[in-house]
């Protein structure tokens, strides 16, 4: 690779955005000139990159980088309790000459609705669930920094306490996190990014490679003295000390299986359901409950075998239904043909939009859902061209979102909407008719 390439890339991590952003046209410029190959670009779409502002290898810029190189035709940024890299992302997107979407992941409490006590999406704690804030209109992105805000504030206050749970697991072996010293540090905190527990998982997995090396003296100190059940596929990750996705590999392990050792029930720092309604509809924007269903195999070795919503799908629905999400989405590659195939049907029973993403957050997991090539899944890729064209709309005028009251009285039927909405998003229809 020419050493400059490798300079630019580099730089798409740097920590001044503008130096981001000036490597990515950097790079750019050596694609135009024959010096990069143009990557052959398909109909691949994703709603769901994480970044450094919440848990990620990659910055805004360098997230959309690594989608461009894959080909990707959309891409959608996806951070927990933070919108904080979206104007860089959307920046990014227009020197690659990607189209963008932008939204929030969130947790909600469910406790005051039938489905209190249930375990949700969430494989650490009943009655919090997962949702998406989708299709954000631009100028409304100050409104959801500001709404989350205290919340993260809260996690953080969590997060602390938990990394006292971690040293007094990890105390017998010599191995001590800080918080201020060792987490906060690998964090976008102070530029309004969230800390996650993988940030706390990749503080103690440098800290177990520091003390143990990389190999099987770390991985029998894992199954031995901790008792962890390693994933088969990622204990060989975990024995070879060349693997340079290492840190990122062990982090899956310790969370699938170490977490419930030190978790901290979340509760100030996660809004009522009906909050992050209000929000969704006050900024209009598009929220989406993110389907997991039932895990076996997990596709990223992160989740251990488990059992969600599958068992009272149905309930769900009329619950989120009646609180007035307006969409659903989920990851293809994540759930079998069955259980997707059921979503779908009831998605299109309860009149819900169906919205796409693979969430990305380690190093290992690729930009493009092959599952998404499939003609059952077409309409998710028509989906994020409405998402984007929403976006346009609702930047421009509120009023004019997909979702708005006015636009649902003109046009009732969700797929004559989503024809409108794709139009506008692909470039060929203005929009100056709704």
């Amino acid at each position: 690779m020419d050493a400059d390439v490798m300079v630019y890339e580099q730089q798409l991590n740097h920590d001044d955005v503008s130096v981001r952003l000036e490597a990515l046209r950097a790079l750019m410029q050596k694609v135009q000139e024959g010096e990069i190959e143009r990557p052959l670009q398909g109909d691949d779409v994703n709603n769901h990159i994480h970044t450094t502002y919440s848990f990620s290898p990659y910055s805004p810029t360098k997230a959309i980088w690594m989608a461009y190189r894959a080909g990707l035709k959309t891409a959608g940024i996806m951070d927990h309790d933070s919108i904080s890299g979206a104007r860089e992302f959307m920046e990014a997107g227009q020197i690659a000459g990607i189209a963008t979407t932008i939204g929030v992941e969130c947790r909600a409490d469910f406790s005051n609705t039938p489905l209190k006590g249930r375990r949700i999406n969430n494989p650490d704690q009943k009655s919090i669930a997962y949702v998406a804030i989708h299709g954000i209109p631009h100028n409304q992105i100050d409104n959801v920094k500001a709404f989350f805000a205290p919340y993260v504030k809260e996690r953080n206050k969590r997060n602390a306490l938990m990394v006292d749970r971690i040293n007094e697991i990890f105390k017998p072996y010599g191995v001590r996190l800080s918080f201020e010293d060792d987490v906060v540090p690998l964090s976008k905190s102070h530029e309004g990014g969230s800390i996650t527990e993988r940030h706390l998982l990749y503080a103690l997995s440098l800290k177990l490679v520091a003390k143990f090396g990389k190999g099987q003296a770390l991985v029998d100190f894992l199954m031995n003295e901790l008792g962890l059940q390693l994933n088969p596929r990622v204990a060989g990750y975990l024995r070879d000390a060349d693997n340079r996705f290492y840190e990122y590999d062990l982090l899956g392990a310790l969370k699938s299986d170490l977490v419930p050792r030190f978790y901290i029930d979340a509760t100030l720092e996660c809004p009522d359901v009906r909050e992050v309604v209000e929000l969704a509809r006050n900024i209009g924007a598009i929220l989406a409950y993110a389907y997991l269903g039932d895990v076996g195999d997990s596709v990223t070795g992160d989740k251990k075998s488990q059992k969600f919503e599958d068992d009272y799908l149905e309930l769900l629905f009329e619950v989120i239904s009646q609180l007035g999400f307006h969409a659903v989405t989920y990851m293809p590659s994540r759930n079998t043909l069955q259980q997707l195939k059921r979503v779908k049907a009831l998605c299109e029973k309860y009149g819900f939009f169906q919205i796409s993403g693979e969430d990305i957050n380690s190093p290992r997991q690729s930009f493009v859902c092959t599952h998404l090539r499939n003609e059952e899944f077409k309409n998710l890729i028509d989906a994020t061209w409405a998402l984007i064209g929403h976006e346009k709309m609702a930047t421009r005028d509120i009023n004019k979102g997909m979702f708005s009251p006015d636009i649902v009285r003109r046009y009732p039927d969700l797929n004559e909407r989503i024809d409108i909405y794709k139009r506008i998003g692909q470039g060929l229809d203005d929009g100056s008719k709704l």
